[in-house]
């Protein structure tokens, strides 16, 4: 059986769903922070509305197209820009991509390795909320807490500005709804329910940073009092998108948008994890809630004069075989000769490994054993299931791949230039990651895995510690000891451009993106900001 999909705020909201709903401030506290939002270029200045469908991939929206079930995405595409190649950030996990996506940079700069990793510092697993089982076995109290402040106020590097921060000082206001990664300028109020404090010894509210207009379901919800939204147990405590959509399309009408929004649509992906990436429903669900937005405005022609509307996923979805193909690459396995930690458990001298599983992609930590780096990797090699290998070591950066008798090498810097204008040292078989060298120029373009000389490289340099990057081949997925499984479903977390290339929509805005990567949308939008 499938396990739920990756939900508002990394997940760990499965850990709330045994707890009584939040109660908010008193209203005059939410007319404050709606006043706060008031735009200082006046009621007037054209906005940008950022959509973020968890999960939404351009087949679907071109199946549903042509299937005449997506009316408002065949619009808006229409009258618009329409992107099918924009490279996500990697591992195609929520928190890594939306960091990417909000700080302009890949994770050797943000800092954000993965929904589950390993801190060498503190010695401890970290995971933001990947499973139920995980969840339990890890202890609630710490993923909440990861999940719910050291997430934006530790783990998110403090030298990388988001584009709340980066607005803030060019004096224009933004929000956030239900965004994962939301820190700002501004202090915000996160209620806790009674019941979690006293379970996870958390107090009753929580101070953080965020934009202007901090919406984090019934958590911080400032039209508590103002709009019934469904932010119930039965709604995921507000982490929903119909609570978004709704919160979203008040702020249109009552004149209240920020110069910028941020809102985070998370339904599709819980359905295309159990489904597979092939089902329709949440995609003409998400079409009619799109339609709604606009009409907030009035009408599409006010829509259009008064916002920039971008939609964008963050992530693509590959088939999972079935359980009886064996799509499950047990990590446990493999690594049987060795002692690897166990959620819950502490690090001791005896712990060899520790497995920390993104779905079709897992980090494999080097700790108190002495096999090499390329040991290692050659347990992971012999399984034709996986796909790619990597580690860094001696200034290099290591690949191979399953199954593969050859091997490749490379470094930053050197006289091999990418179609992304950046440099590099190669050497071995590049034909491991499918890329394609140009003599005449010393030129390298990408095939079936995008920038993945320095989406790996991010992966490997985002933190400490010595480390592989597995990858599993379309159709399979990594499993430690209790992370979940969706077999016969959906999965992503690899490199494998099914995984990694995703849809962007510009409507209401004539510049081009010049770049295709998640890591270049931030700068896009203050640059349409700044001169619209």
């Amino acid at each position: 059986m499938a396990a739920p999909g990756r939900i508002g705020c990394a997940v760990w909201l499965l850990a709330l769903l045994l707890l009584s709903g939040c109660s908010g401030g008193n209203k005059e506290e939410k007319e404050r922070d709606l006043l706060h939002i008031q735009s200082e270029e006046g009621t007037h200045a054209k906005k940008v509305i950022l959509i973020l469908v968890d999960s939404l991939m351009y087949e679907a929206i071109d199946r549903g197209i042509a299937q005449q079930k997506l009316p408002t995405l065949k619009y808006l595409i229409d009258n618009g820009q329409y992107y099918k190649d924009i490279v996500s950030s990697f591992p195609t996990m929520s928190v890594t991509i939306d960091s990417s996506l909000m700080t302009g940079t890949y994770p050797d700069q943000h800092h954000i390795p993965g929904l589950a990793w390993y801190n060498a510092d503190t010695e401890k697993d970290i995971n933001y909320g990947t499973g139920p089982m995980e969840i339990m076995r890890k202890g609630v109290k710490d993923v909440v807490w990861d999940g719910l402040l050291h997430l934006n106020s530790r783990d998110l590097s403090p030298a990388v500005s988001t584009i709340y921060e980066e607005l803030s000082r060019k004096g224009l206001k933004s929000g956030s709804i239900n965004g994962l990664i939301y820190r700002g300028p501004v202090e915000h109020t996160i209620e806790i329910p009674a019941w979690l404090g006293k379970t996870v010894s958390l107090p009753e509210s929580l101070t953080v940073k965020g934009p202007d207009y901090l919406s984090f379901g019934s958590l911080s919800n400032p039209l508590d009092g103002l709009k019934q939204l469904p932010d119930s147990l039965a709604n995921r405590m507000g982490f929903n998108n119909e609570f978004a959509v709704e919160t979203a399309a008040y702020l249109i009408r009552n004149n209240k948008l920020p110069d910028f929004l941020y809102v985070y649509l998370p339904d599709l992906d819980q359905e295309l994890h159990k489904k597979g990436p092939s089902s329709m429903k949440g995609l003409v669900k998400l079409d009619k809630q799109l339609h709604d937005l606009l009409q907030a405005f009035g009408s599409p022609d006010k829509a259009r004069s008064q916002a920039t509307v971008m939609i964008v996923g963050d992530s693509g979805m590959s088939q999972l075989r079935p359980a009886r193909e064996h799509s499950v690459i047990e990590l446990t396995t493999l690594y049987s000769g060795y002692s690897s930690l166990r959620p819950g458990d502490r690090v001791t001298k005896d712990t060899e490994l520790v497995f920390a599983v993104n779905e079709t992609m897992a980090y494999v930590y080097k700790l108190h054993t002495k096999a090499s780096m390329r040991q290692l990797a050659d347990v992971v090699e012999a399984d034709q299931r996986v796909d790619l290998i990597a580690w860094k070591e001696d200034g290099w950066i290591h690949v191979t791949k399953g199954g593969a008798q050859t091997a490749f090498q490379y470094k930053p810097g050197g006289k091999i230039v990418d179609q992304y204008g950046q440099a590099w040292t190669v050497s071995g078989d590049a034909a491991l990651l499918d890329m394609h060298m140009k003599r005449e120029n010393n030129g390298l373009r990408y095939g079936q895995y995008p920038d993945a000389l320095r989406r790996i490289y991010g992966a490997l340099t985002s933190h400490k510690g010595q480390f592989l990057v597995v990858t599993a081949k379309e159709g399979y997925e990594l499993k430690g000891h209790s992370s979940p499984t969706h077999e016969g479903g959906g999965g992503h977390g690899s490199l494998h451009e099914t995984e990694s290339l995703i849809p962007f929509i510009v409507w209401g805005a004539e510049e081009k993106l010049a770049s295709r990567r998640v890591v270049d949308i931030k700068a896009y939008i203050e640059r349409i900001l700044m001169h619209p």
